[in-house]
């Protein structure tokens, strides 16, 4: 598993941003969904932020999916 933190960073961003999606959301609804500014959510799809652990638990649970769907580095 790669631990460079600007990859690790952006695979997140790049899960959150495919799990949106397919819930057919924008930023803005995903935002509203878990109480975070829509700005936020945006830095964190782009991996420019470091998310918060209980940050990570709210998108998880406005996506409807666990925390290990977030964070899986793997290419599935």
């Amino acid at each position: 598993m790669n631990t460079n933190k600007n990859v690790v960073l952006l695979k997140i961003g790049n899960n959150i941003t495919q799990l949106r999606k397919s819930k057919g959301w924008t930023q803005e609804e995903l935002a509203f969904e878990c109480q975070l500014h829509r700005t936020y959510i945006g830095s964190v799809e782009r991996g420019e932020r470091n998310i918060a652990i209980l940050n990570l638990f709210k998108i998880a649970n406005a996506l409807e999916v666990e925390v290990k769907e977030i964070i899986k580095q793997d290419s599935n």
